[in-house]
């Protein structure tokens, strides 16, 4: 039976109705997931390369005269502040380039041959080709630059793509897949899936799916990868409790807005974003009391402000939920520098709490929310070690003038990046992204990404000519 459900999204700032649409069940999940099958079994239907690229080279014109119309409505329903969401959008257009400009990369290479006597005669060379059905699942917390990591990926790879958005966020997939038909994207090799998880789960269990691609929370991650085909290849990006380790020698005018920044981009709400800070004890309450007269400074409110600079969280639940998690800290001997307390049902203030316990839930989980926890260390070695301790390891950072010792912390970090200088939240869209351990699986970034989307064939000709 089809849905006759529907969807209602809300400003994540006032809970106003930005729009009803409709959501799916099961039969449609079923018809989409049929047509990308059979346009990737007929290869007749395939899409010619320098097709990909004028198609994606037209996407990339139109979304240039839509920028302000798609920074709107990524601010609305996503929070992200005004100057941010343009950020984003303008990031996504690049992101389009990055994957036409990388179609002709996606080559082989040749093999030696006659190395021993029984490979003589040969001549062996390697090709990508498509990896089959993508199915990709996103978040909320970048509506549009997430959609194009998850589906211009598989489109300039030669994958049938079927993406499901965030129910929170999904204006901005549904902007962007208009926006492919009017590129000339033949139909069926996009397909978007606005529907509950019940009937999402043929996304991500069904044989037909070749690869799957999550972007969320590690508990729906890992149990979903679980549930995956034999064969079917995955890529999951969860969070992370992000470290930085400062030094003394550290320039406080680099260190204190690059920690305001990675702390409290998008509410905190970022995979990476800067959550525990490792000060030398001769600076650390210096640094965290500079830090929170900063953050005390942020102007919160609504995301449409083009003032606004820090906006609210995705749902009035997940204030609720770090106003505990602060509240706990606090009961337990956390000091507050700033903040501490909601502003509102959807806003929270950018909170600096100073040595937390370590075995508080703000020391130990992902916080994903605007709270950034400063702890004093005599030893690097043993901060090192804490900032270890958890099971979720993705990006860090270190604030030094030392190369030696930056280059330690590189090297000892437990991370799939280590940042000098610089926060953890840094990124480029053709950089590897990615976390490790229980972070995740896989890596991103876009040509990484086309790259997981497709696969090796092995050719080997043997002739007496050669």
């Amino acid at each position: 039976m089809k849905s006759n459900a529907t969807l209602k999204v809300l400003s994540p700032f006032d809970l106003s109705l930005i729009k009803e649409i409709p959501l799916v069940g099961k039969e449609e999940v079923e018809k989409a997931l049929s047509t990308a099958y059979r346009l990737f079994q007929n290869q007749s239907e395939w899409i010619p390369a320098h097709e990909k690229i004028a198609i994606l080279e037209r996407v990339i014109e139109i979304m240039k005269t839509r920028v302000e119309e798609l920074t709107k409505t990524a601010a609305q329903e996503g929070g992200k502040p005004y100057v941010d969401s343009k950020v984003e959008v303008l990031r996504a257009i690049n992101g389009v380039k990055l994957a036409a400009e990388h179609i002709s990369q996606l080559k082989g290479e040749q093999i030696p041959m006659g190395l021993t006597k029984s490979s003589e005669n040969r001549l062996a060379f390697t090709t990508r080709e498509p990896i089959g059905v993508v199915s990709s699942i996103s978040a909320f917390n970048h509506p549009l630059n997430l959609i194009i990591h998850q589906t211009v990926t598989a489109i300039a790879a030669g994958c049938p793509v079927i993406i499901k958005p965030a129910l929170t966020t999904p204006l901005s997939c549904l902007a962007f897949m208009e926006i492919l038909k009017e590129a000339g994207l033949p139909e069926g090799w996009c397909q978007a899936i606005i529907c509950e998880n019940e009937a999402a789960e043929k996304l991500v269990v069904d044989e037909r799916v070749n690869y799957f691609s999550f972007i969320g929370s590690a508990k729906v991650g890992w149990y979903l990868r679980s549930k995956l085909s034999p064969g079917t290849r995955c890529a999951l990006e969860h969070g992370g409790a992000a470290p930085v380790i400062v030094e003394k020698d550290v320039d406080f005018n680099e260190l204190l807005p690059s920690l305001l920044k990675g702390g409290f981009y998008h509410a905190g709400q970022v995979c990476v974003s800067v959550q525990r800070v490792f000060v030398r004890e001769s600076i650390a309450k210096d640094v965290a009391n500079k830090l929170a007269k900063a953050a005390s400074k942020l102007i919160v409110g609504d995301p449409l402000n083009d003032q606004t600079e820090v906006g609210p969280l995705i749902l009035p639940r997940e204030v609720d939920r770090v106003e505990q998690w602060v509240n706990e800290a606090v009961a337990a001997g956390a000091e507050v520098l700033c903040g501490g307390k909601r502003i509102s049902d959807t806003c929270y203030e950018p909170t600096v709490l100073f040595n937390p316990p370590a075995d508080a839930k703000v020391s130990t989980l992902e916080i994903f929310g605007p709270v950034v926890c400063v702890y004093s260390y005599s030893d690097r070695e043993k901060a090192i070690e804490v900032a270890n301790s958890l099971d979720v390891h993705f990006q860090a950072s270190v604030f030094t003038k030392n190369l030696d010792v930056a280059l330690d912390c590189v090297k000892k970090l437990n991370a799939t990046a280590v940042m000098v200088n610089d926060h953890t939240a840094f990124r480029v869209d053709w950089m590897p992204f990615g976390g490790r351990d229980a972070s995740g699986i896989g890596m991103g970034g876009i040509p990484y990404t086309m790259h997981e989307m497709t696969r090796e064939k092995l050719m080997v000709i043997k002739s007496n000519l050669i």
